[in-house]
């Protein structure tokens, strides 16, 4: 009888002990979890500051953005009313791409073939433009690229079609400067010779889309960069 009461004893012990043993497990285990949800709401809250202050980057970013596009909407818009003419015989091409607003002449409309001075008959075209790069764009800067075909110099006396288109686009840059007052701070010239065509010089049709004089108004972004 002894013995079975000594068992009995040494069992409720052992009960007691294990349900000590496992209180105190969970109330560890519970502070464990209390300091989880802590660090996982202070989390959630630091990310929620950020995806705050990301959203507002965003949109700071997507006004700028489209503050600049539309300005160039603009301009494209005045300039298709301004070059109704050269536009609708194809002369001159208005597009907005990642250099900017660019504004392409064939070469025709300025220049005698295998020569870098300006017709008097184009000087309206070009005073068109001047007026708006000195309105509507008035702080933007603007690069002028020549361009030719791929047929070698023979006749008209250039060393290269790097000469020949690099003083087409330095004329057209000095007509804006002295004859139309747009700030030569603004100006840039280029002259890329043959190795920029639009198409394939494999056609006269081709070879007279590739002669051209792109006049460029260059993205804030990308002024930026140029002045850093």
């Amino acid at each position: 009888m002894k013995k079975i009461l000594l068992a009995i004893l040494v069992c409720a012990l052992a009960v007691s002990f294990g349900c000590a043993s496992s209180k105190k497990k969970t109330s560890a285990l519970q502070t464990e979890v209390d300091s989880l949800k802590a660090q996982l709401a202070e989390a959630e809250g630091k990310f929620e500051a950020m995806r705050k202050e990301k959203d507002a980057e965003i949109a700071r970013f997507l006004e700028e953005k489209g503050s600049k596009i539309r300005d160039l909407e603009e301009a494209r818009e005045a300039l298709a009313k301004q070059l109704e003419a050269e536009l609708a015989d194809a002369r001159a091409k208005l597009e907005i791409t990642e250099k900017g607003l660019v504004i392409t002449f064939l070469s025709e409309v300025f220049f005698d073939s295998g020569k870098a001075d300006i017709k008097p008959e184009s000087y309206a075209t070009l005073d068109k433009v001047a007026e708006v790069l000195n309105t509507t764009l008035k702080e933007r800067p603007v690069a002028i690229e020549g361009h030719t075909d791929n047929d070698p110099i023979k006749y008209s006396g250039w060393k290269s079609n790097w000469d020949l288109s690099s003083a087409r686009s330095l004329a057209v840059l000095h007509y804006f400067v002295d004859k139309e007052a747009v700030a030569p701070e603004r100006l840039s010239f280029v002259g890329y010779g043959e190795f920029h065509p639009v198409v394939p010089n494999d056609t006269l049709e081709n070879k007279r889309k590739n002669r051209r004089v792109e006049i460029v108004v260059i993205p804030e972004k990308l002024k930026k960069i140029r002045e850093a």
